[in-house]
């Protein structure tokens, strides 16, 4: 998610809600944004340890690990030429993208990579736009500005310890700009495919793709019990529990009403990383906030 959520075609409609479903749709959607939020609090944390690749590549493994099942029972459906286009998605829609948001968190406070991440909405509008020529709309252009406006501000604000953030701010809005790539190319590449099966697919090729990075450079001095801690919960609960969980609600309530799920994790990035870090809130992180999160808003709006 964190990343841009693979999304198939015929998920965009859903079955009317019955009364338990209309509480509890709610109560997972703010469940989805907390997880989602809290991976950018263990990257802070389990970076500066593992190094991005070494992390990222634990990450992948876990979370394939959790999502096995939904790839196993259809493994039929995946044949040698949707292979080929699941390697191509995932190194532009997980490993490259989850590379950077712990690259950024090495760098710059959590809040930052939450914050960034949310411009994969936008980017996702932008990306069908340019390739595949879907409408865009003076609300969604408008839109689009003020997110991109959001990120120079961002860009622009500066750490407690006074470093710039700008490397860290770029690296994560380049993240949901690929995000916004690996969306549109799942939408129309691996359309009637399970999407929890094309997750644990994703997951598994990236893991492939990284392992040797991850090899090169995983670190020589002892990784603390945190980090380790932080990784499993960054693998486990934030890509495979966090996955289960989001196509749980694409099947209820389609993929539209499950994708404001992105509205909710910079808000909880930025709490999580202010809680149990104490990281400040600066005045320059609440505006860009405010220009990223009513960019979306806007660029929602038909």
């Amino acid at each position: 998610m964190n990343s841009a959520r693979p999304v198939s075609a015929d998920l965009s409609a859903a079955a009317p809600a019955t009364v338990e479903q209309r509480w509890l749709t709610p109560v997972e959607l703010v469940a989805l944004g907390a997880i989602w939020g809290a991976s950018f609090l263990f990257m802070r944390v389990a970076a500066k340890d593992f190094g991005p690749f070494a992390l990222v590549e634990v990450r992948l493994i876990l979370g394939a690990l959790v999502l096995m099942p939904f790839l196993w029972r259809v493994r039929s459906q995946f044949t040698a030429a949707y292979w080929y286009r699941i390697a191509f998605i995932a190194a532009i829609n997980s490993a490259i993208p989850f590379t950077l948001f712990a690259w950024a968190a090495q760098r710059a406070p959590a809040g930052i990579g939450a914050i960034t991440n949310s411009m994969a909405v936008m980017f996702t509008a932008l990306v069908a736009f340019m390739l595949y020529g879907e409408k865009i709309g003076a609300k969604r252009a408008i839109g689009l500005l003020a997110g991109f406006v959001g990120v120079t501000v961002l860009a622009s604000g500066k750490t407690g310890g006074g470093l710039s953030v700008w490397p860290a701010a770029l690296a994560g809005t380049f993240a949901a700009l690929l995000y916004g790539f690996g969306a549109n190319l799942i939408r129309r590449q691996l359309t009637g495919l399970p999407p929890g099966a094309v997750a644990a697919a994703t997951c598994m090729c990236a893991s492939v793709l990284l392992a040797p990075l991850a090899f090169i450079t995983w670190p020589t001095a002892p990784i603390p019990g945190l980090s380790w801690l932080c990784a499993i919960l960054l693998g486990v609960l934030c890509t495979g529990a966090a996955y289960a969980l989001y196509y749980r609600l694409l099947y209820r309530i389609g993929a539209p009403r499950a994708s404001t799920v992105t509205y909710l994790i910079p808000l909880f990035g930025v709490i999580w990383a202010w809680l149990l870090l104490g990281e400040p809130l600066t005045a320059t992180m609440g505006i860009a906030g405010a220009l990223i999160l009513g960019g979306i808003a806007v660029s929602q709006k038909n």
